[in-house]
């Protein structure tokens, strides 16, 4: 490790991986591998974004309409508990499906001894390639490097020696699910089966019936290999393959189901997942390694090159240049300064976005879109009550709005399913979804509690991101063809859904606060009551949203007053005795004063509510909530660590932000970097990107805030590449904790308002000062503009 570039883009380690959290992770948005870095043996696990168990079906629940009035009734007088039995004897749903793994490839490699030298896993993050060297005893250099291409949409392995000795290998495909493997006339060695259509409630991998597999139904999935050799041969026997002889080894592996879409059946339409690996393979075969490599390193590279990150002073990134990954996280734990560790974790962040998310593909779910078990935790699904949002906080501020498109995508399907389940489930208008979402848009509840499985304002909370994406690119035909559509028609739910309190306001009932439970007069854990915070916080957010996209479109004027009037009379934030921001509509205790969630924060962050310039009261109180839960054991998963950096960021509070940033890493990250919920979870790994950009640059409220929450530790650093709101690329540079220099380059010509502590001026790319007031000024699209301060000598450290 002789470049400070390298700290901060590579991974590497001086051992193999010993376990699946250990392994690197690859991935092109459709095709995800873990690779272990095995000398005698490798082992790269396998998946595909579009392997899951099931198939279309309709998972709505018609009693459940019949219940709601009764349940509102009984949530009226106070009837907490009833409620919440009633709503889950009878309103909720079904489980959803789960993100299976495709299977494994296993690579021997034959005459090596147990021993060996000088060994180097990496990942570069740089070039999205993974790599492992050593010297074996009796052997020469041996080299293998992969990726994952998506302009190519295949796998390219390539194994060579130093000195052109030959090697031999022997390769074997295996899977957890209903598989056969078969040799082809062309030489390829192919693993293919069929999905389970279902996996109970209960399956642990030891109840193999308790996998339903139906003739007919289910997907049919495909992995293909084939090994292109310089010289020797390659076999196929008893189903392994082996190459003997060989100079060098280039292994080209494509994969593939025949799945249709959300709401068809899979296969319905002819589609062969044999004829999408053949012909995958058969492009590839086109081009000489170098020119595979080329290729996938420029379409890479031309996404995670356009942000690069500095963090602490230099002689911090050069004192860990000599130590591995594990032993750099080992270092932290017991309190080295790594700041360079720190921008890893940033830039690792968005590698993963890049890897499990693009043009396409399907979004990134609780694991990305990595996964080795049949049924994984939460059914490796999206969870849209905290964790689907998070992945995608990071889309926009740094600089990858393609990799936001597959979650829009899903939005605009979901909202196909949701309408049905509104209209079923309500008797509303418009569209709504829950809190678990599959690879077929399950848009109803799910089953077991109310605490969690009740909760309709996922489609709400979801219809935030079509905006952001508005916000950060202002293209006003997406807005008015795709997001502006979605999101008033998730406003036309939460009209129909308020209900009347009594005392002039409207509330959400039933209502529950994700995963949470208040205890109710008799001292009962309950989940279920009217009006949640979160609930308001959530409607509030969309409908301004609404009220301003439908003003900049000219469209539905009366529509427009419908929401401005609601929003008016929804239930108002309210602060408890302690000075907290109050989680329900009445101040009830709490069950678990320490819980994960923070949900009726979302007006301080995802969304602009409660800001410490215009509501400097709420401000304080939600300050108070979050000191409130970190005293009592909260933020103890990494998502929820990472939702803190995020809040404490928009407080302001540069230190606590930063509290949490060495929290994440030192206690919910796995040796591979991948978040620790515990188990692995990947949206910690996107949030903790979201922090560290949210820390160097805000821009909620029509503000763009430079250096808003900058720690002591990062004194010194810079910063190219991040993304503002209004459509502006930001550069930046500090030293002693003060703003040295900073350009805004605007990509759509919109107006442009800056602030920072100290007193600047700002120029175009021709030296001519442009005249602000308060920072605002028109911009022209494509232009540069340098900010310069005016008061260094006389101004305030802001560490």
């Amino acid at each position: 490790m002789s470049t400070a570039k390298q700290q901060t883009s590579t991974l590497w380690y001086r051992k193999p991986a010993a376990k699946w959290e250990e392994a690197l992770p690859l991935g092109n948005g459709s095709l995800g591998a873990m690779v272990f870095g095995g000398v005698q043996e490798e082992r790269i696990q396998w998946n595909e974004d579009t392997l899951w168990s099931g198939f279309p079906r309709d998972t709505n629940n018609y009693e459940a309409l019949r219940h709601l009035a009764s349940a509102r009734e009984l949530i009226a007088s106070g009837q907490y508990i009833k409620a919440e039995q009633l709503i889950e004897g009878k309103m909720v749903g079904r489980r959803t499906e789960s993100f299976l793994p495709l299977g494994d490839l296993l690579i021997r490699q034959i005459g090596i001894g147990g021993h060996w030298s000088d060994y180097r896993r990496e990942l570069d993050l740089d070039t999205g390639i993974a790599s492992t060297s050593f010297i074996a005893a009796g052997s020469d250099h041996i080299c293998r490097e992969m990726f994952i291409s998506a302009i190519d949409q295949v796998a390219v392995i390539q194994y060579t020696f130093a000195n052109d000795e030959a090697i031999q290998l022997e390769l074997e495909l295996n899977s957890s699910l209903k598989h056969d493997v078969r040799t082809e006339e062309d030489g390829a060695l192919v693993l293919y089966g069929h999905a389970p259509t279902h996996i109970a409630d209960n399956y642990n991998g030891d109840h193999p019936s308790s996998v339903l597999y139906e003739e007919g139904l289910g997907l049919r999935y495909e992995l293909r290999l084939l090994a292109l050799s310089d010289r020797g041969q390659v076999n196929v026997d008893d189903k392994i393959m082996r190459i003997n002889g060989a100079g060098s080894v280039t292994l080209l592996i494509a994969a593939a189901t025949n799945f249709e879409g959300f709401d068809r059946s899979p296969g319905s339409r002819g589609t062969d997942p044999s004829d999408i690996c053949r012909s995958r393979i058969d492009a590839a075969m086109q081009y000489e390694f170098e020119k595979l490599r080329t290729r996938h390193m420029k379409e890479h590279q031309a996404l995670f090159k356009r942000v690069e990150l500095r963090l602490g002073p230099q002689e911090l990134e050069r004192s860990t240049e000599h130590m591995a990954i594990d032993e750099r996280m080992k270092a932290y734990r017991e309190g080295k300064e790594d700041s360079a560790l720190e921008a890893l974790m940033f830039q690792f962040g968005r590698y993963l976005l890049i890897a499990s998310s693009r043009p396409g593909t399907q979004p990134a779910h609780l694991q990305g879109i990595w996964n080795p078990h049949v049924q994984p935790p939460w059914n490796s699904d999206y969870t849209t009550n905290i964790n689907t949002e998070m992945n995608y906080w990071p889309a926009e501020a740094t600089h990858l709005s393609e990799c936001h498109e597959p979650l829009i995508r899903m939005i605009q399907e979901l909202s196909i399913n949701g309408t049905r389940t509104a209209k079923i489930h309500y008797g509303a208008r418009g569209w709504v979804a829950h809190h678990n979402v599959d690879l077929w848009r399950m848009s109803s509840p799910s089953d077991g509690r109310a605490m969690w499985a009740f909760w309709p304002l996922g489609g709400a909370w979801l219809s935030r991101h079509l905006w952001e994406h508005y916000l950060y690119q202002p293209d006003p035909e997406y807005l008015r063809e795709t997001a502006y559509p979605l999101m008033k028609n998730a406003a036309l739910f939460c009209l129909d859904w308020l209900v009347e309190d009594g005392k002039g306001h409207l509330v959400t009932s039933p209502s529950t606060s994700p995963e949470n439970l208040f205890l109710t007069e008799e001292d009962l854990p309950c989940s279920v009551s009217a009006g949640s915070t979160m609930d308001m916080a959530i409607i509030r957010d969309l409908f301004h949203n609404c009220i301003e996209a439908s003003q900049l479109l000219e469209l539905d004027e009366e529509l427009r007053k419908e929401w401005k009037t609601a929003a008016a009379r929804l239930l108002p934030y309210a602060i408890d005795a302690e000075g907290k921001l109050q989680e329900w509509s009445e101040p009830y205790a709490e069950a678990e004063p320490g819980h994960r969630h923070v949900s009726h924060l979302y007006g301080l962050y995802p969304g602009s509510d409660i800001t410490v310039e215009d509501t400097p009261r709420l401000a304080a109180a939600a300050c108070r909530t979050l000191l409130s839960r970190i005293d009592h054991g909260g933020g103890h998963t990494g998502w929820s660590c990472a939702w803190l950096i995020n809040m404490f960021a928009r407080l302001q509070q540069p230190e606590r932000a930063y509290e949490y940033i060495q929290t994440l890493i030192s206690r919910s990250m796995h040796p591979n970097l991948l978040g620790d919920h515990p188990p692995f979870q990947i949206d910690a790994n996107f949030g903790g990107t979201a922090g560290v950009a949210e820390m160097l640059l805000q821009s909620h409220q029509g503000v763009i805030r430079l250096l808003p929450a900058l720690p002591k530790a990062w004194r010194e650093g810079a910063v190219r590449g991040l993304k503002a709101r209004g459509g502006f690329i930001v550069d930046m540079e500090w030293k002693q904790g003060i703003l040295t220099s900073a350009r805004l380059t605007s990509t759509h010509g919109q107006l442009c308002r800056v602030s920072y502590s100290n007193a600047f001026t700002i120029e175009q790319e021709d030296g001519s000062v442009v005249k602000t007031d308060d920072g605002v000024f028109e911009t022209v699209s494509g232009m540069t503009y340098r900010i310069t301060l005016t008061d260094v000598q006389n101004g305030v450290d802001k560490v």
